[in-house]
């Protein structure tokens, strides 16, 4: 039979200390990723003033006559006067192309009026101009009361809601790198604002968010479209969260 010379109370203190340093490795453990969710959520902005490129401008005729032969001959004679105000205005003519050609027969509408209807063909025809000359486009658009004067008549709907011109950016991939490292940049310069005020120290990003490039109105007001101007605003937001120390 061995005896046990180790005292009674050693297996007590050795669980004790056991418990003690585990919780403190826990507390420590829980103090850390505390302080790894200590961060700032800071936001860069980038804009650049831009000019639209290209212009589309859907010419949309319309004609009604009793006559169908009539009524697609007046479009044909409509098609001749655009194309002359085209030329006269400095848009090449090449670039207006026939699109959407569409015959209406009233007659064949089940919810036509009872009295019957005014006239029964309704012939349509969009022109569309495609150019890069947007300035050219939009001071053309502006005398469109020259065709109306020689009797052409234009509708809106279908897949083109209305008459007027849309000046699109086709460059953005030109601006892209600078813009999102200027974005950048701001956001960080916000990031150490935010660290000097609360004695602090940024560290490492815990997460990015580059955004997404917009283009807006230059004039942004109520019922302004972006497409509707040849001057425009390039924006991007860069949304960064800075670990602090």
């Amino acid at each position: 039979m061995t005896h046990d010379s180790r005292p009674f109370w050693l297996p007590s203190l050795l669980l004790a200390l056991g418990i003690i340093l585990g919780g403190w490795l826990a507390g420590r453990g829980i103090a850390q990723v505390r302080a790894a969710d200590r961060y700032v959520t800071v936001k860069g902005v980038s804009e650049r003033p831009i000019r639209a490129d290209l212009a589309i401008w859907p010419l949309n005729i319309s004609v009604a006559d009793n006559d169908l032969a009539r009524a697609q001959a007046q479009v044909a004679s409509n098609v001749k006067q655009v194309r002359i105000f085209l030329a006269r205005h400095g848009i090449d003519t090449m670039q207006a192309s026939l699109q959407d050609f569409q015959v209406t027969d009233a007659n064949a509408n089940q919810y036509r009026p009872a009295g019957g209807v005014v006239s029964r063909y309704v012939v349509k025809q969009t022109v569309m101009v495609r150019s890069d000359r947007p300035d050219t486009v939009l001071a053309a658009s502006q005398r469109l009361n020259e065709l109306a004067e020689a009797g052409v008549v234009f509708s809106s709907g279908g897949e083109y809601a209305a008459t007027g011109p849309s000046f699109i950016f086709t460059k953005l991939n030109d601006f892209k790198p600078a813009m999102i490292a200027e974005a950048t940049s701001r956001a960080r310069e916000a990031a150490e604002q935010f660290a000097r005020d609360s004695k602090s120290r940024i560290g490492g990003i815990r997460r990015a968010n580059q955004g997404v490039f917009e283009i807006l109105p230059r004039d942004q007001a109520s019922g302004i479209r972006e497409e509707s101007q040849v001057e425009k605003t390039l924006r991007v937001v860069a949304t960064v969260d800075y670990l602090l120390e």
